[in-house]
């Protein structure tokens, strides 16, 4: 009975040995799993930083009544080209005209009196003050008659610029004033279009401090050509420039106002439309990792850099920029240092692996980075 049951402790010491050994051999696999490794590069990398846009053309003007009447005429329509001062609406002028009428009989009937007096005064019959108060009255009158001749040639609404009509908002028939809120129209230049968008106020200031340049103007000047990015997502093929920025903060919304100028030789830009503005960021030979080599703890971002070909450290990182999926960095790794490029989320810190160099390009290019 004693043999059996020594027998049987030996048996379970043997059990429980391989047992042990056995995970010890699974650990020991597990901790060192093949993982691909990138060599860290320097290279120039040009990102785009893009701020909603709305479109004008460079000539916007509204078309405004001067006085008030019904619509008798729309010569134009919707789209249509137009030149500087063709007509484009005409009011009703019945009423002036009849104004104009009786203003011209008083100007002629104060003329009668000014030539009735002329020779009156210079044979002293008369005092020259009775003369020169008919001809105050005189001047009054031409004046009246002036004013409702300007209001009848008001009546023909004409275009203030070149351009083309935008939607007409009042028809035939409809009484207009000058006091209306909105406009009859609207004439737009669009050969050259305008862009407008706002930076909040860090961007504004990295602006001001990346950009070389004594002054604002100095700095616009120096600034790179801006794409514009289509509603559908297409590139626009013509560049732009910033032309200005307003360089006050709006305390309502906290951002700066600045304005861009795009060609628009096809036409495809439109008064109204919309897009983004495409601003180029360009950082020179700097080293650049993956964001998917990367990982973030506690606030701070950290990549595996591999040691001895084995091991893999966790290594803290200071990001100068994020651009394309991909992290400028500013310290932490260097050039020709070893990173894990792909799996940081299964490793822990001084984990052994088995590295399996790939090119960087196979990690980078799956995130569509733009080198030059």
């Amino acid at each position: 009975m004693k043999k059996l049951i020594y027998f049987s402790f030996i048996i379970s010491t043997l059990i429980l040995t391989s047992c042990k050994n056995g995970e010890a051999n699974q650990q020991q696999t597990q901790g060192t799993m093949p993982f691909p490794v990138v060599e860290v590069p320097t290279k120039t990398v040009t990102g785009y930083i893009t701020y909603p846009v709305s479109i004008e053309g460079t000539v916007n003007s509204g078309v405004r009544a001067k006085v008030t009447g019904y619509i008798t005429d729309v010569l134009v329509d919707e789209g249509e080209k137009v030149s500087k001062g063709q007509t484009l609406f005409k009011l009703e002028t019945q009423s002036l005209s009849q104004d104009a009428g009786a203003a011209q009989a008083n100007v002629n009937a104060a003329q009668v009196e000014v030539d009735k007096l002329k020779p009156l005064v210079e044979k002293n019959i008369i005092s020259p003050v009775q003369l020169e108060t008919a001809k105050a009255r005189l001047a009054q009158a031409k004046a009246n008659y002036n004013s409702i001749a300007a209001n009848i040639d008001y009546a023909n609404i004409k275009s203030p610029v070149d351009g083309y009509i935008g939607s007409i908002s009042f028809r035939e028939g409809a009484l207009i004033s000058p006091g209306d809120s909105a406009p009859l129209t609207r004439i737009s230049n669009t050969e050259e279009v305008f862009a407008f968008f706002s930076m909040n106020e860090r961007e504004y200031l990295d602006f001001l401090r990346n950009t070389e340049g004594v002054d604002t103007s100095e700095k616009l000047k120096n600034f790179p050509p801006v794409e514009l990015e289509l509603i559908n997502g297409e590139i626009y093929e013509e560049t732009g420039t910033i032309e200005t920025v307003s360089g006050q903060i709006d305390p309502a919304t906290g951002t700066v106002s600045f304005r861009a100028k795009f060609p628009n030789p096809s036409g495809i830009l439109s008064n109204g439309s919309s897009g983004k503005i495409r601003i180029p960021k360009t950082y020179k030979n700097v080293p650049v990792v993956p964001e998917v080599s990367t990982f973030e703890q506690q606030g701070m971002v950290y990549a595996y850099k591999v040691e001895n070909d084995s091991l893999a450290i966790s290594t803290v990182i200071e990001v100068k920029d994020r651009l394309n999926n991909l992290i400028i960095v500013s310290s932490g790794l260097k050039e020709g240092d070893v990173i894990v490029a792909k799996g940081v989320g299964k490793l822990r810190n001084n984990t052994p692996i088995k590295p399996q160099p790939v090119p960087f390009d196979s990690i980078a290019n799956t995130l569509k980075p733009v080198f030059k």
